[in-house]
């Protein structure tokens, strides 16, 4: 089996239909990408996000568990922000947690785990920011990646 990568109008399906969104790895250094991302989800979405790092109790005032089984009910979309290496235990995780979507941050592309993934039933993105993703398709992204200034008065769907 050779891994499919979801096009843009899948990866926009994900995000629509996503309500909670986990975020393995998430820092507590404002400079780290899992900050910024955790930052924006919560100030930018409606989604419920949840954050996972054995290292930390709290972050941006919301508790931290140290593992997925912790975070309590059901995980949607699992954002990934880990080693290489620690990948096919981590997706393990995701697997037995019962997510919806597997999504690997930008830089991180493992083949065997979108594979594993994909054959227990879950979506798989793969080095895609799930914030990039998120403001392009919500109108806070031109494709090329930078802030357009459209103001738009259209509801969401």
């Amino acid at each position: 089996m050779t891994w499919q990568a979801p096009g843009a109008l899948a990866r926009q399906r994900i995000l629509n239909r996503t309500r909670a969104v986990t975020i393995i790895g998430a820092s507590a250094n404002p400079a780290r990408p899992s900050h910024f991302v955790a930052s924006y989800l919560l100030a930018s979405s409606d989604y419920e996000v949840s954050f996972v790092n054995p290292t930390l109790t709290e972050l941006l005032g919301k508790p931290v568990y140290p593992s997925l089984a912790e975070v309590p009910g059901n995980p949607d979309l699992v954002s990934v922000f880990r080693k290489h290496e620690d990948l096919p235990a981590v997706a393990e995780e995701v697997i037995a947690a019962g997510a919806r979507t597997l999504w690997l941050q930008l830089g991180l592309w493992h083949e065997e785990v979108a594979e594993r993934a994909s054959a227990a039933g879950l979506d798989v993105v793969m080095d895609r920011c799930v914030k990039i993703e998120h403001a392009r398709f919500h109108g806070g992204l031109h494709l090329a990646g930078f802030d357009t200034g459209v103001i738009d008065s259209r509801r969401p769907s």
